[in-house]
């Protein structure tokens, strides 16, 4: 290969261009892409299924103190979102736990999450609380 001007400098446009490139692969997926219309789980979920994702939403108020689970949130919610059965799980929220007791942020205020994406029932046994989709080992901010 000869080196030349336009060749250093295509090379170095494509390096320049790779972060870019990996950003956009690691974009944070939007917690509706997660659920087909009839509430069953989308390609795109089952693919991710036991991989690491990141989600973008709001923190809803804690269902008790010092949690290490909270629930993501499309949109900011004053009260807490909690369903009993999968028949009502709304499509909209996912159940993040995390390795530590979750310090509370604003309903408001926007977070990313980030941890590894778990599908199916399950009842948590210490609170009750029941999820469709979580993400386990999570970090948020």
């Amino acid at each position: 290969m000869r080196l030349n001007r336009r060749t250093i400098l295509l090379t170095g446009l494509g390096t320049l261009a790779a972060p870019g490139l990996l950003r956009a692969q690691t974009a944070p997926i939007k917690l509706r892409d997660l659920y087909n219309k009839d509430q069953s789980m989308t390609d795109l979920a089952l693919s991710l299924e036991g991989k690491r994702a990141s989600f973008e939403g709001f923190m809803a108020p804690p269902l008790k103190a010092e949690a290490k689970f909270f629930v993501l949130t499309k949109r900011p919610m004053a009260t807490c979102p909690f369903c009993e059965s999968s028949a009502d799980w709304p499509d909209d929220i996912l159940a993040v736990y995390t390795k530590r007791i979750v310090d509370v942020i604003p309903f408001n205020v926007g977070i990313e999450t980030r941890g590894v994406l778990q599908l199916g029932d399950y009842k948590d046994p210490e609170t009750g609380f029941f999820s469709r989709v979580r993400l386990m080992d999570a970090t948020y901010g």
